[in-house]
């Protein structure tokens, strides 16, 4: 930043500002290393544990239920002793079964069964997926996920007319998409929560707005490198950096207060997709920073090597 101080003695004032603050690229390794201080538990997470899908991918029924009773009761397991249960989850007087996929006539079967043992019972969801259909929805989810990052890559590649511009920020968008996963799949061991189609939903979101607050980057980058051609490349990254970091932790701020909020007052069927986009919002912020922009300054560094 000083060689570009140098070169700009007499540019606007905001300069003076930058010889106040450090130099954010000078630590990139210390970025890339926070980074893999959460990815690496996720990704051995991942390779050990996968994801827990909800019936959504894998097929079956899912029964979410409320006893209306206060009265001494068996155990449900006792009272739903069938061969079709597959798990069953809860506590107090509120549970989900899990179950092989259930027919009309099989649920009521089921229900009356219940109600003859607990008492009324409040059906809160009932849904059930065939496993065809699940499988199905994986595979269009996977070729999803590859046609946005194909399309992403060549597109900004094209719009910054360097292929570097394109690989760094499908790294940074992996970099979110991983930690988001990693982060599920851990809640998945620890607190049984499950993956549906509204996290892939949550997941392609967030693979946009990463894209979207990479691209504010660049675009600054771009901006300094026509600006001022003679400056190193390193100091007009950290130029634009320092320029649009208050810019993107205000906008992002924004959306996490309303995430939050949506979390906490929200119902249990928005809750883990509501996390889902505030795990990616900050990531995303983030990446965009401090990986996209350094990973810049190293393909750099490199094709000069060279």
């Amino acid at each position: 930043m000083s060689t570009l101080l140098r070169q700009l003695p007499n540019q606007p004032t905001f300069f003076v500002s930058l010889r106040m603050l450090t130099h954010p690229m000078k630590y990139r390794l210390i970025y890339f290393a926070l980074s893999l201080l959460v990815i690496i538990p996720g990704v051995i997470s991942l390779l050990k544990f996968g994801l827990k899908p909800s019936i959504d991918f894998t097929g079956g029924t899912v029964w979410e239920i409320k006893i209306n009773t206060e009265k001494p009761q068996p155990s449900l397991e006792e009272s739903l002793s069938d061969d079709r249960i597959v798990t069953i989850e809860g506590r107090a007087s509120s549970f989900i079964i899990h179950a092989k996929p259930l027919s009309q006539e099989e649920h009521l079967e089921l229900k009356q069964t219940l109600e003859e043992k607990v008492g009324e019972i409040e059906e809160i969801r009932f849904e059930t997926v065939g496993p065809t259909l699940g499988k199905e929805l994986l595979q269009k989810t996977l070729i999803a996920v590859a046609i946005a990052a194909t399309f992403i890559l060549l597109f900004i590649a094209w719009r910054f007319r360097e292929l570097t511009f394109g690989l760094a920020a499908l790294i940074a968008m992996f970099h979110d998409t991983f930690i988001l996963a990693g982060v599920f799949s851990i809640l998945g061991v620890v607190k049984g929560i499950e993956v549906d189609t509204l996290f892939v939903t949550a997941v392609l979101t967030v693979l946009s707005f990463s894209v979207h607050d990479t691209i504010v980057v660049f675009d600054r980058i771009r901006e300094s490198r026509r600006l001022y051609p003679q400056a190193s490349f390193e100091a007009l990254v950290n130029k634009s950096v320092v320029e649009t970091l208050a810019r993107s932790i205000n906008n992002s701020m924004t959306i996490i207060f309303m995430l939050l909020s949506l979390y906490l007052l929200g119902g249990d069927t928005t809750k883990n997709f509501a996390l889902a986009l505030l795990i990616g919002t900050i990531t995303g912020t983030y990446s965009s920073t401090f990986t996209a922009a350094p990973l810049l300054v190293i393909f750099e560094k490199r094709k000069h090597a060279h």
